[in-house]
């Protein structure tokens, strides 16, 4: 019996010291004690919202610092629109760090979706969009239409246009439609070079046709098919009608 009493009370002893370890750890006296009382976030705020963050974050702090759930608060951020990836620490004795990484908007991927400067698809925020090309493609082409895009952009600029809509078909195939509707067919080879011959040559192609280009095919060898369309006729102007006199 003296043996059992010795061991109930070793273990009353032991509940007695863990207790204030347990209820640091679960915030019962933590967030008195030590309270997170300062809250840094960077992130670029292009298209994430500041107050939301703010919002998002706070109801967790109230804990204290020993307590603070960075994974919750992690998982929550990550729920925010335009927010990529999240890194979430706290520095002693107050202080929640939390740094932001946005998705930066490429195109419209497939109508229904965004793709990302970085290659990844994300889900259309609700939000007014910037004016961005739709891309068409394959998930797993989304790398390699991100590359070509990159490319095939700056080449078009040089000329005074840009890509509006870029395609991928499943036998990997490239089409390109331009701000003034030209639409290129650029087949699966050798598209870099295809381009940069194409786009040489587009300005005096232009100049010296008054028709308006409105499609070339690129997939042959040694040339393009090019296909033309009328330019309207002016419309001619009414002559300019007299005033009635007043009576």
């Amino acid at each position: 019996m003296p043996i059992f009493r010795r061991l109930l009370l070793g273990l009353l002893v032991l509940a007695i010291l863990a207790t204030p370890v347990i209820a640091v750890l679960n915030g019962w006296v933590g967030g008195l004690h030590w309270p997170m009382q300062r809250l840094q976030v960077t992130a670029p705020f292009a298209f994430v919202d500041q107050d939301k963050v703010r919002t998002a974050v706070l109801p967790y702090l109230k804990d204290g610092f020993f307590a603070v759930d960075l994974n919750a608060i992690n998982a929550k951020l990550q729920t925010l629109q335009w927010v990529e990836r999240v890194e979430v620490r706290k520095q002693w004795p107050d202080t929640l760090i939390v740094q932001i990484h946005e998705y930066r908007p490429l195109a419209v991927w497939n109508g229904t979706q965004m793709l990302a400067e970085q290659g990844s698809v994300f889900a259309m925020p609700k939000a007014r969009l910037p004016a961005l090309p739709s891309f068409n493609g394959h998930p797993l082409q989304a790398t390699d239409m991100v590359a070509f895009y990159g490319k095939a952009q700056p080449l078009f600029q040089s000329v005074g246009l840009a890509i509006t809509e870029l395609s991928i078909s499943e036998r990997n195939a490239w089409r390109i439609v331009l701000s003034d509707g030209l639409v290129l067919d650029i087949g699966r080879n050798d598209a870099d070079a295809r381009l940069s011959r194409f786009v040489a040559l587009l300005p005096k192609i232009k100049r010296e046709e008054p028709r308006r280009l409105v499609h070339a095919d690129l997939r042959y060898t040694n040339g393009f098919a090019l296909t033309w369309r009328a330019l309207a006729a002016p419309v001619p102007a009414e002559p300019p009608t007299n005033p009635q006199e007043p009576v």
